[in-house]
């Protein structure tokens, strides 16, 4: 299997037009997106991009590979993103003590709308 990351890169360089856009897009070096994308290319024995001294332009097969890469790409940040629902709104179980005399009057006017704007937290006093 390929290095996902790689797909990533050449998915990039393709989409920002060239490996100097590409990199001060991402942040990565443009000698680390050229080296990552010329390795890709051995690996499959095919040439994925045209350069010229000017402009860096998908082959046939490069066009072809980007479309899949593109859905690879959507695919890692779709999963990404599920792991990253679940720690975007709190959950779990909260203690509280607090005196007496605050139930009445500070809790219980605050804690009903806290629940209500955070069903996954279970409050326990």
């Amino acid at each position: 299997m390929k290095d996902l990351n790689d797909l990533y890169l050449f998915d990039q360089v393709v989409t920002y037009g060239g490996f100097a856009a590409a990199a001060r897009a991402i942040g990565v070096p443009k000698s680390t997106l050229s080296k990552r994308v010329a390795s890709l290319e051995q690996t499959l024995q095919v040439r994925l991009l045209e350069r010229s001294t000017r402009v860096v332009r998908p082959t046939d097969v490069g066009q072809r590979y980007f479309e899949q890469c593109q859905a690879v790409v959507a695919a890692a940040e779709a999963a990404d993103a599920v792991a990253a629902q679940s720690h975007a709104e709190p959950q779990g179980l909260v203690r509280v003590s607090c005196p007496q005399g605050l139930v009445p009057n500070l809790v219980a006017d605050l804690l009903p709308a806290f629940m209500k704007a955070h069903p996954k937290v279970r409050v326990q006093l």
